[in-house]
């Protein structure tokens, strides 16, 4: 088996230059790095990872904890936190906690048991078992999506003005009776929503009905079910707001069983875009949420906080976009001419 010292020799360097090298604990000159890492190519080294981690107390391992991996919102951030990790020589350890408490606080403390030299957490609705857990224990832990307290580092997508300004949209088309089918409660995203869609409508002048408000539980099945309850009301709303991908299409499956056609029946936006949002028929209005970058800098937070275990927790919120189709009721946009047939077409 090749050894370091297979390796110093083959490079003409002291097995303590290897060392830093693959450790990067000391800086090395290009040159001799170049002439360590073709070594270690050209013998097949394989570094010890788990050697270098009882000396050091770190395994260069990050635990992820995110709910619904299967959701398109969720799998983007996952692709965020593995690229980052990955750039920055860390390996990825992912559980689903299901979005259910005590799950959440076993799946936790099994990733710590792992020894993984931090977290990213995407909380549960209930998250205090949880948190208190990492707390005790003075894991470094970022959360991410779902806000817990400004005591923690966390990271998230804008919630509040995104819904806003879909209520402000629909409200300029004329509807004077928008719904909306909320998240679940307890989730920071749930409340900032619900606070946008208020705000919203306080900001065009239109009251707030409770009756055009209803709980989708952020899945699909629940969805049905709100906007079934919307719909069957005295005065159902023309317009509705779904407050995350799953519970859109719970929406949608609600209204073509009911034989609603969005948007001459019930104009439709969303928060939460999706890849195939543009492929559906009117194609959907949406907000967009930057996840690949939430991600991302949740891998950011998490690396400064091992670095810095003293610093001020941080609290990063990011922007998202407004995606404007057709399900609102808005006429499809019509596409720029290309620019040999504006040439064309233009008046001598």
């Amino acid at each position: 088996m090749t050894t370091m010292v297979d390796v110093a020799r083959r490079a003409g360097v002291s097995v303590a230059t290897v060392s830093h090298v693959l450790n990067e604990t000391r800086p090395v000159r290009p040159d001799t790095r170049a002439a360590v890492l073709g070594a270690i190519e050209e013998l097949g080294y394989t570094h010890n990872t788990l050697a270098r981690s009882l000396v050091t107390s770190r395994t260069r391992s990050i635990g992820l904890a995110v709910s619904a991996i299967s959701n398109p919102y969720f799998t983007e951030i996952l692709q965020g936190v593995e690229a980052g990790a990955l750039e920055a020589g860390y390996s990825l350890l992912i559980a689903d906690p299901h979005d259910d408490p005590h799950h959440e606080r076993k799946v936790v403390q099994l990733l710590h048991e792992r020894r993984v030299d931090g977290m990213i957490v995407a909380p549960s609705a209930e998250p205090a078992e949880m948190v208190g857990y990492l707390a005790r224990r003075e894991v470094p832990t970022v959360f991410l999506d779902r806000l817990v307290g400004d005591a923690y580092d966390q990271v998230c997508a804008e919630n509040t003005g995104p819904v806003r300004q879909l209520v402000e949209h629909l409200a300029d088309l004329g509807h004077t009776r928008i719904g909306l089918v909320a998240g679940l409660p307890g989730l920071s995203t749930t409340t900032e929503r619900v606070q946008g869609y208020r705000d919203g409508l306080r900001a065009r002048g239109l009251p707030f009905a409770p009756a055009l408000l209803a709980g989708g539980n952020s899945e699909a099945e629940g969805a049905q079910d709100a906007t079934r309850h919307l719909l069957a009301a005295p005065e159902p709303p023309t317009a509705l707001i779904t407050a995350n991908n799953a519970m859109t299409i719970g929406a949608l499956r609600a209204l073509g069983a009911l034989g609603l056609q969005v948007p001459r029946d019930i104009a439709l936006a969303c928060f939460d875009d999706f890849s195939w949002a543009d492929l559906f028929t009117p194609r959907l209005t949406a907000i967009a949420q930057p996840s690949k970058d939430i991600g991302a800098a949740a891998v950011r937070l998490l690396l400064e906080r091992l670095q810095e275990p003293d610093r001020p927790p941080r609290t990063v919120r990011l922007p998202c976009a407004f995606v404007h189709r057709t399900s609102c009721g808005c006429a499809e946009p019509v596409p720029a001419a290309p620019p040999a047939a504006q040439e064309r077409n233009r008046t001598p």
